[in-house]
């Protein structure tokens, strides 16, 4: 019931209100009747209602993968951006988010490890989850190694040794980017850590159909 309420209030956010039947005022009470019921719950149903998603992941590291691939990136480019610009404080920037970056892989690989030791794979997948694990061992090894350079330096690295610096930099990026390739193989071709859902052909009919009717009446 909590969840079909939340669900309400989520259908008419996304689709708009006008083809919701109470538009605005159906949406809010789907959504103060959530959380009156929300309030009924204990800890662990409330954390499960909230957070479906990672109430059912059997591990964390999908989760915290995101965190060093957004760190790291965005590092490398304000990092570029600020030595073509010559802003020195763009460039304390971004080395922040280099150490943000890199505990985060830390965290991640961890996480990882653990994974790779309780998922269930077989061996056609083996050998692309060693793959995966050496990207992202490379990864937080050359994510410590510019970190501890960074802070040795002071934040300040250049001429010949910033254009270095920055060729590893964009070492790890491609590797991160070669790392999450063979991720998402694992995931979206061999379903590893994924529970399908069966749906049936006649809710996919009927989806199909409520989005065309809704296409429809916008125009």
């Amino acid at each position: 019931m909590v969840m079909g309420n939340m669900n309400n209030f989520l259908s008419f956010q996304i689709h708009g209100g006008a083809d919701q039947g109470g538009g605005i005022i159906e949406g809010v009470t789907s959504l103060l009747a959530f959380f009156e019921e929300l309030s009924t719950q204990g800890s662990g149903d409330i954390f499960s209602t909230l957070m479906p998603g990672i109430s059912s992941m059997d591990n964390i590291h999908p989760l915290l993968v995101h965190f060093p691939i957004a760190f790291l990136s965005t590092f490398f480019v304000l990092d570029v951006v600020g030595t073509l610009a010559k802003k020195q404080n763009w460039r304390n920037v971004a080395g922040w988010l280099l150490y943000f970056g890199t505990i985060a892989a830390v965290f991640t690989v961890v996480a990882g490890f653990i994974a790779a030791g309780s998922v269930a794979h077989g061996e056609d997948v083996h050998e692309i989850m060693e793959r995966h694990e050496h990207f992202g061992v490379s990864v937080l090894s050359l994510a410590v190694l510019l970190s501890a350079w960074r802070l040795k330096s002071s934040g300040i690295i250049q001429g010949g040794a910033n254009s270095f610096f920055l060729i590893l930099a964009a070492l790890l990026c491609v590797l991160m980017m070669l790392g999450a390739d063979l991720g998402g193989l694992m995931v979206y071709k061999y379903g590893v850590a994924v529970e399908a859902a069966q749906v049936p052909i006649a809710d996919v009919h009927e989806h199909e159909h409520q989005h065309e009717h809704e296409h429809e009446h916008q125009h």
